[in-house]
């Protein structure tokens, strides 16, 4: 027979695996083996499915709030910025324009006083680059009116504040009036009209919305201080937005996503990576468990090994026997450790909010994180890649026991059988 393993070779390895034994011990370490494979692949499914969910919704996040791409004017205006717009939306990939204005200040309230972005929108055009208008938890972005002064908060903002809605915040410019009294500060009344909610505390603690020529009268800018795009295609962003500005005049600068967060996909490709690496270990020393239950598997068979070798089974044989065998033993933790890990990461965010719950603790604290809730995103390329790992290293196990087995002299075995 040219096949690489004979059918009796599977049916022996697989007989050992599934036959009940005198040495309940050796039955006890297999279940173990698998056991600790299975953990093994859960922990590494679900840990990589979570550090994708991080990037997953950080991108959306990030992206959602400040754009693909951004077209910044010179000394931070952009002037004949409708002429911009008009010539980029002639690009196919550019499906997005919208203007606006950006400065920092200071909101008070109730006592209360916070440092802030004040970001100047058109309500016609920010739903073309933004995900705010989904977002909105209390009013509409279109209760931005011009010269109406309304502001739109972040709920995390608003309850700093300890403000409502309807109340009237002060804004306070950083940038002061120079007067015959002396140099003051301006400040505006704005009055809440709108609040938003992303569930990234960065951004619902520091931003605020209004209208764009509102901003642009407060701060005095004149002009917005740039353009954000929305393209055909987020990973091509970079490429995109530079093909669609390379032939028109001006002085400006054009940013994409991957230039203003670089450090944060780096550092969550890195964490990745390295996590991998980690887990991938704990697994291998999973696999040591089955080194150990096939060298004593192969010392409670040495009878069974010298018989088959005196029918004729070559040696080579007698190693396939329990190479099976330890393959087995790895596809039973792998199937079991797939099956856990795709329920486990499926379902974490309600199992981290009910032990959240019932420990009365926050693991993830919106203060200090850009998420408040743990997020999954399960690829199924990771689960193939940590399978397939997972195997390797079960069949390596199995090597030296195996050959061990193989090195079995009949005359030695049943001399005192």
């Amino acid at each position: 027979m040219s096949s690489l393993f004979r059918s009796y070779q599977v049916f022996i390895g697989l007989r050992y695996v599934m036959s009940r034994r005198r040495n309940r011990f050796i039955s006890f370490i297999s279940l173990i083996s698998v056991l600790s494979i299975a953990l093994g692949v859960i922990v590494l499914t679900t840990v990589l499915s979570v550090i994708s969910g991080f990037e997953r919704v950080l991108t959306e996040h990030l992206i959602g709030m400040e754009a693909e791409a951004t077209v910044l004017g010179y000394g931070n205006s952009l002037e004949d910025w409708k002429k911009v717009a008009d010539q980029a939306q002639l690009h196919p990939g550019i499906i997005g324009v919208a203007p606006y204005v950006e400065s920092e200040g200071m909101v008070t309230f109730n006592q209360q006083v916070k440092g802030v972005v004040v970001r100047g929108i058109l309500p016609e055009t920010e739903p073309e680059v933004s995900f705010i208008p989904k977002k909105m938890t209390a009013g509409k972005l279109s209760a931005l009116a011009p010269g109406e002064f309304g502001i739109i908060l972040g709920a995390d903002l608003l309850d700093i504040l300890q403000a409502d809605l309807g109340d009237r915040v002060t804004l306070v410019s950083p940038s002061a009036m120079v007067t015959p009294a002396g140099i003051i500060p301006r400040l505006k009344r704005f009055t809440v009209v709108g609040v938003y909610d992303t569930d990234m505390y960065e951004f619902d603690s520091a931003i605020m919305f209004a209208h764009l020529d509102d901003a642009a009268r407060f701060f005095r800018t004149g002009n917005p201080t740039g353009l954000r795009l929305k393209t055909s295609n987020v990973m091509q962003a970079p490429r995109i937005s530079r093909e669609a500005f390379q032939d028109v005049p001006g002085r400006y600068g054009v940013i994409d996503w991957t230039q203003r967060h670089v450090n944060y996909f780096h550092s969550i490709q890195m964490t990745k990576k390295m996590m991998f690496v980690i887990l991938v270990l704990i697994i291998a020393v999973a696999t040591f468990n089955i080194i150990s239950t096939l060298m004593m598997m192969v010392t409670d068979k040495q009878a069974d090994i010298a018989v088959l070798r005196t029918l004729g089974v070559a040696p080579n044989d007698v190693m396939k026997i329990f190479i099976i065998q330890g393959a087995a033993l790895g596809v039973a933790g792998i199937l079991l450790g797939v099956a856990g890990g795709v329920g486990l990461a499926g379902n974490i965010d309600s199992i981290a909010a009910g032990i959240e719950h019932f420990l009365q603790v926050k693991f993830l604290s919106p203060e200090v994180y850009f998420i408040s809730r743990v997020p999954s995103d399960l690829h199924w390329m990771d689960i193939l890649v940590t399978a397939t790992v997972a195997f390797l290293f079960a069949l390596l196990a199995t090597l030296y026991p195996a050959w061990r087995a193989a090195q079995t002299q009949p005359a030695e075995a049943l001399r005192y059988e």
